[in-house]
């Protein structure tokens, strides 16, 4: 199954069988993304709150929680890890891909990000609804793929060897350090080694990711070789699943680093460059 869905294609599946929609809105402004989705969402959907399926215990910005959390969490949205779920946003592709990537680890077998979100839904004449959702209470069944994470451990043993490219999609600004941080006690730069692919560049005009061909000339140009298994990072885990989405497109595998740029730039005893 591909991860991405075309508004048309998701039309034809809902006539065919049940399928269930999650708006994963969020944003790093501080946008009201719950209003958004009061205001207007495909029919049928659910809300998936970032910030609420997250480690309530961590200290660091929505990282993922344990089972059990997740799965009670995916349960109240009326969601099991054996449905057809479609995850999209309104706006450009920002943090879809972050809640797709976390059901995935969780163990939904069939899910994927509708290419281009709300905004290509309507522009192909789908309906939409307002108002808050009323699912139906559902059992998931959660179980973490470890497989598809990178610890901070992980990570400084892939930049001390040299034999695990760690791709980081913030822009390039932040990577440079020529910009500061969003959040407070964190360092600007990046971790030496790292090469930058900014998430942004992998999602064209109308905020849709770009073709495989487009894809494969992006990650061609920062030099990935054609075998590796990259790590990704961003600020705090979320555009990083915009690489994971990218790379698994072509048919390539990733691990994210879920601390990212939040954990390492925050430490004392990690590693930093500028420039």
């Amino acid at each position: 199954m591909s991860p991405l869905i075309d508004a048309d294609d998701l039309m034809a599946l809902m006539r065919e069988q049940t399928v269930r929609i999650v708006d994963a809105g969020w944003r790093l402004d501080g946008t009201d993304t719950l209003a958004l989705f009061r205001e207007a969402h495909i029919p049928g959907a659910v809300f998936f709150d970032l910030e609420a399926v997250s480690d309530p215990t961590s200290p660091l910005p929505h990282t993922l929680p344990d089972a059990a959390h997740f799965g009670r969490a995916m349960g109240a949205l009326g969601l099991s890890e054996g449905d057809r779920i479609v995850v999209y946003e309104t706006g450009p592709m920002f943090s879809a891909p972050r809640a797709w990537w976390m059901l995935k680890v969780f163990g939904a077998a069939q899910v994927q990000v509708l290419n281009g979100g709300l905004d290509a839904w309507k522009q192909a004449g789908g309906e939409i609804e307002s108002g808050d959702a009323q699912p139906l209470p559902a059992r998931f069944d959660a179980r973490l793929d470890r497989t598809a994470l990178a610890d901070i451990e992980a990570v400084r043993r892939a930049l001390t060897k040299g034999t695990v490219p760690v791709l980081d999609a913030r822009g390039a600004l932040r990577f440079r350090g020529e910009s500061a941080e969003p959040r407070p006690g964190v360092r600007s730069g990046h971790m030496p080694g790292a090469s930058n692919l900014p998430y942004a560049a992998l999602v064209d005009e109308a905020g849709r990711l770009r073709g495989p061909a487009d894809l494969a000339t992006l990650f061609d140009t920062i030099g990935l070789d054609d075998a590796a298994v990259p790590i990704t990072t961003c600020g705090s885990g979320v555009t990083a699943a915009i690489l994971v989405l990218a790379l698994t497109v072509l048919g390539r595998s990733a691990r994210l680093y879920d601390g990212s740029w939040a954990e390492w730039g925050s430490r004392s005893d990690t590693p930093i460059h500028t420039g």
